[in-house]
């Protein structure tokens, strides 16, 4: 036990050896470590103090060749938790949380990361004469960053109700399909948007008034019908 307890010493000593700066925190483990090269590498933790007005905190999370990697979790200086946030490629990604500072929910946040050895994307190409037929895939280099994509939501802290969401697709507004217009007050509700909705064989028929549709109805078939203009003279 005492051999094995020597090998252990000897091996973090030889980690630290490789190490051009690092600080031992309160459980004995090696923190905020920089590589030989400068990079920051493992875990960190970072303080940050009061400054004109802005209230410090601490931070903690992974670093990966001097990016945030994975889990980050923020709190306050008191050592109240203020966010939770994902990082890929030293860029936000998924899904963040933010708190206020009695802990109550405020946002959500969606981001995407850029992986900057790799920044493209494939994206759908669209008719232009029918916006929402796609028509192929299409291959476009994107920047390296965090782009918000997806659902924003905003919390009112006191009930914990949602106030307002927002849809982000790499950095724009989500478009909202527009509704087609029915006459019919009882026509099915859609439950995710509130909006009326109505049939693909429906929607042809909401283009023409339902007269012409029962003239032609009733004429259906026949080779030729007279149809009097309602203008008047020779």
């Amino acid at each position: 036990m005492r051999y094995i307890f020597v090998l252990l010493l000897f091996a973090s000593a030889t980690a630290q050896a490789q190490l051009k700066n690092y600080m031992i925190g309160a459980k004995g483990d090696t923190l905020n470590r920089v590589d030989m090269q400068g990079l920051k590498q493992g875990p960190w933790v970072i303080h940050i103090d009061d400054v004109r007005g802005e209230r410090g905190y601490e931070e903690e999370g992974m670093f990966w060749n001097d990016k945030k990697e994975g889990v980050w979790r923020r709190f306050s200086l008191e050592g109240d938790l203020i966010a939770v946030e994902n990082y890929r490629y030293g860029y936000k990604d998924g899904k963040n949380t933010y708190f206020n500072y009695q802990g109550e929910l405020m946002r959500e946040e969606s981001w995407r990361a850029i992986d900057p050895q790799n920044p493209y994307d494939t994206v759908n190409v669209y008719d232009l004469k029918d916006p929402t037929k796609v028509v192929g895939r299409q291959v476009i280099k994107i920047e390296p960053n965090s782009y918000k994509h997806g659902a924003w939501r905003f919390y009112n802290a006191q009930m914990g109700t949602i106030e307002k969401t927002e849809q982000w697709v790499m950095d724009k507004p989500k478009e909202k399909e527009k509704p087609v217009a029915i006459d019919d007050d009882l026509a099915p509700i859609d439950p995710a948007t509130g909006e009326a909705t109505v049939k693909k064989e429906e929607k042809k028929n909401l283009t023409k008034p339902q007269a012409v549709l029962d003239f032609e109805k009733k004429n259906a078939g026949k080779k030729k019908v007279k149809v009097r203009s309602g203008t008047t003279g020779g």
